[in-house]
């Protein structure tokens, strides 16, 4: 079931949610009446950057349409993918308390694999921005999809990281009595537990951590999900907070699309810049989607240590996915 809604004019959420609105993006989500989808759909739909919001899930879609079609700002809701500049893709199973993200794959592979053969045939040129866990395999899985139709381009498939960089933030924030809103941390790697990597020796404003605390945030960072599938005792995942990090990059790829310069943020993306087929670096954003990967940078040798460590793992998690379309039907 699919539904559309029109462009809004509403608040930034944050400093880095600007408004360039020479052009508005029409954006599609994918998986719109879930926990992550909804919240989703409702910061897009009050941006003056999106001009048409079109919502796709396979139900309860029609409800969540009609109550966002009377929210005063501007976004409207007709055929999904045809004609988008952008499609997010949150769908697919939530985790619950014991699972990780990879106990999800089965389900959300098929899924993501569904959807982005719609996105390749419908929408080709569109930015593809994707959420659906275990990302460390579905973005292989995007790839691999795209390729068999004939319309991959590296620099337009993202694996959504933010949360990662937004929790980093937060969490440094608190220990070091900052403005989370002025805080950057980098950080690279993977979307799952030890391949999240932050970079915490490259924060601005710069932090000194004693050893334990270091290891101690890095560790909330990187099991922050798990936090919150555990507070939830089986009601989901993080939901509002992964909507706010998924707009938070839409956001910033919009800007870029509008020819706004400077524009950063970190992905999971095709890469050569660890020993691994994809990974999460800086990406300055552009025009036409990655304009250049800014890559690892300078390091600590803790941060090696972990990069080195969290390599098998992505190499496994990504030879899944590339696995699982070769074998598809």
């Amino acid at each position: 079931m699919f539904s559309a809604l029109a462009r809004p004019a509403g608040a930034a959420l944050r400093r880095s949610f600007s408004t360039s609105a020479q052009k508005n993006a029409k954006v599609a989500v994918l998986g719109a009446s879930g926990g992550i989808g909804q919240p989703l759909a409702l910061l897009l739909k009050n941006s003056p950057l999106v001009s048409r919001l079109t919502l796709y899930d396979i139900a309860h879609t029609p409800g969540v349409a009609a109550d966002l079609s009377h929210i005063e700002t501007r976004a409207t809701l007709p055929d999904c993918l045809k004609g988008c500049d952008v499609v997010v893709i949150p769908a697919g199973v939530p985790r619950k308390p014991g699972m990780t993200r990879d106990d999800l794959f089965n389900t959300n592979a098929s899924i993501v694999a569904t959807l982005t053969a719609a996105c390749a045939q419908h929408c080709p040129e569109a930015m593809i921005c994707i959420i659906s866990n275990p990302v460390n395999s579905t973005i292989p899985i995007a790839t691999e999809v795209f390729k068999k139709h004939g319309a991959y381009n590296p620099n337009k498939i993202f694996g959504v990281t933010t949360l990662d960089i937004v929790r980093a933030n937060t969490f440094i924030a608190e220990l070091k009595g900052l403005d989370p809103a002025r805080v950057n941390v980098p950080v690279i790697g993977g979307h799952a537990g030890k391949t999240i990597i932050p970079l915490i020796s490259q924060c601005t404003p710069k932090v000194d951590l004693p050893q334990d605390q270091l290891t101690a945030v890095t560790g909330r960072i990187q099991e922050a999900g798990t936090e919150v599938v555990k507070a939830k005792a089986g009601a989901g995942s993080a939901t509002l907070s992964m909507a706010y990090a998924g707009a938070r990059f839409v956001f910033s790829l919009v800007d870029a699309m509008n020819g706004k310069e400077g524009v950063v943020e970190c992905s999971f993306v095709k890469s050569q810049e660890a020993d691994c087929g994809y990974f999460s670096t800086p990406l300055l954003l552009g025009k036409k989607g990655i304009e250049k990967n800014l890559g690892i940078g300078k390091i600590s040798p803790f941060e090696e240590k972990m990069i080195a460590e969290a390599i098998p793992e992505l190499k496994a998690s990504i030879k899944k996915g590339e696995e699982f379309v070769k074998n598809m039907k």
